[in-house]
């Protein structure tokens, strides 16, 4: 490996926009993001599949007699 070409790795600060603050390593000492998993729908279970188009019942009603 060449020496001097290579960023500085070390500790890193992660602050969401919800105020959860990670601690971790990285070239970039300080970053600021919008959500993370405290916060985001998906790991929150808040997150709701939204069927308006009824095309999960189509599904089931075309592939129901497949599975019997």
């Amino acid at each position: 490996m060449n020496k001097e070409i290579h960023p500085k790795f070390g500790d890193a600060t992660i602050t969401c926009a919800c105020g959860n603050v990670v601690k971790t390593q990285s070239t970039v000492k300080e970053m600021h993001v919008n959500t993370c998993s405290h916060c985001h729908p998906f790991f929150t279970g808040s997150a709701k599949l939204m069927d308006t188009e009824g095309r999960v019942d189509r599904f089931n009603k075309r592939y129901a007699r497949v599975a019997k």
